[in-house]
């Protein structure tokens, strides 16, 4: 069977999973293997939760007419993607970088969707199986889709924009995120820049940060669409920024006042106005947008814990969105101001200079309490009379339930895997 006969079968299909606790009736079930199962087993209880067809690549498992046969599954969701986005022909927006991405896609979904009907990535699906599956819940109805793009090594914007064929581009920034798979920060340039070689290429567009250098740099010779502070030169020009602790921007025709924490969040805000404007989506129309989205997901969120402000931030850390988070919060005006922050994941060789950098950047302010928690903090221990350490998370827990806060404005942020969301639960 060939990928337009299994797209003929997609079509008459309600949604498609490759999870059966998912699984919808009259669905697509893709038996994509895992490292430690093979849902190629799960194919026929798929069908009997309801599924129209079944696409495996285990012969054994083949059960009926309804059971579509190939050599790779995951490689056919990609083909199958890369067939439906060319017969939906409808304009997509892609983006990647390496802080800020699902911030700054929702963002934009919030601003298009003020004039079009829009789908986006849902969550962080932005990876080899993520992108097809955002591509394959399109339908005609879809009228600008939305995708972001995630990579840990070279290659992978590439391969991902050969498949989502994106026709307008953003990168949020280039920072030492995933420094292991990309063998440093020129390996992350490189790597998020396949994203302006596919546009290049295909004379596609680019949405351009006109204040970061890089930016300027590697989509030189690309078709573009402009923002920047007082850039006359600018597409979108901004005028003012502030953030205590929301970040307000005025431009020169509207001002946007956000739910959103920290001035690194202002060239997420100013992504998504820059291309709501592309688009012709009116400024109030892009205020009211962005104005009303309210991040969640461990994100930039603003709580309140008996007499304590929370900034929650813990969805994910690395060395570039550590430090400009902690610099935001130092320049802070509240009082009895306390961080916690946890260990930074997938740094490689470059892991023990990153947290140490960190720390020293910490060791001589006076603003803020600080808690470094997790073993390569713990490794990077110093004397200081505004800085504890705590090995593991327990150790940090068992410390905090003799402890009282209150009245403080608290950061919270470090890699998914500290889940330093669990801190919530010793503060009253």
């Amino acid at each position: 069977m060939n990928i337009q006969e299994i797209h003929n079968l997609f079509l008459k299909c309600r949604s498609l999973s490759i999870d059966t606790r998912k699984i919808e009736k009259d669905s697509m079930f893709f038996a994509i293997k895992g490292e430690n199962f093979d849902a190629n087993t799960f194919a026929k209880q798929a069908l009997d939760l309801g599924a129209l067809y079944v696409v495996i690549d285990n012969e054994s498992c083949f059960i009926d007419e309804r059971t579509i046969l190939v050599n790779n599954s995951l490689k056919t969701l990609q083909e199958l993607a890369k067939f439906h986005r060319a017969y939906l022909k409808l304009p997509i927006v892609a983006l990647t970088g390496s802080n800020g991405k699902t911030t700054t896609k929702e963002l934009i979904n919030a601003v298009l969707s003020q004039k079009f009907k829009t789908k986006a990535t849902i969550g962080n699906l932005n990876n080899h199986i993520g992108v097809p599956l955002t591509l394959l819940s399109f339908t005609k109805e879809t009228e600008i889709g939305i995708v972001e793009m995630g990579a840990n090594h070279k290659k992978e914007i590439k391969f991902l924009c050969e498949i989502a064929q994106p026709d307008f581009g953003y990168i949020t920034n280039f920072g030492k995120a995933h420094l292991e798979g990309f063998g440093g920060v020129q390996g992350v340039i490189e790597g998020k820049s396949e994203m302006y070689q596919y546009l290049a290429k295909n004379n596609k567009i680019a949405f351009v940060n006109l204040e970061d250098a890089i930016q300027i740099e590697k989509s030189n010779g690309i078709k573009s669409f402009t923002f920047g502070i007082n850039k006359e030169n600018a597409d979108l020009k901004i005028k003012d920024i502030k953030a205590n602790p929301f970040v307000v921007i005025d431009y020169n025709d509207f001002t946007v006042e956000s739910h959103l924490i920290g001035l690194y969040n202002a060239n997420n805000i100013n992504a998504a106005a820059a291309i709501g404007r592309y688009f012709k989506v009116e400024d109030a129309a892009i205020k009211h947008g962005i104005e009303n989205y309210i991040p969640e997901n461990n994100r930039s969120q603003l709580l309140n814990k008996g007499s304590n402000q929370i900034i929650l931030d813990a969805y994910n850390a690395n060395p570039s969105s550590m430090a400009v988070a902690i610099a935001n919060f130092l320049q802070l005006e509240n009082q009895n101001k306390i961080m916690i922050l946890g260990d930074m994941f997938e740094l490689g060789e470059e892991s023990p200079q990153e947290h140490k950098l960190i720390v020293d950047s910490l060791v001589n302010q006076k603003e803020s309490l600080c808690y470094l928690i997790g073993k390569s903090f713990y490794e990077n221990k110093v004397s200081s009379d505004t800085i504890q350490f705590f090995e593991t998370f327990d150790a940090f827990a068992d410390y905090l339930k003799t402890t009282l806060f209150e009245d403080n404005t608290i950061l919270i942020k470090g890699s998914r895997g500290m889940a330093l969301e669990r801190t919530l639960e010793y503060i009253s």
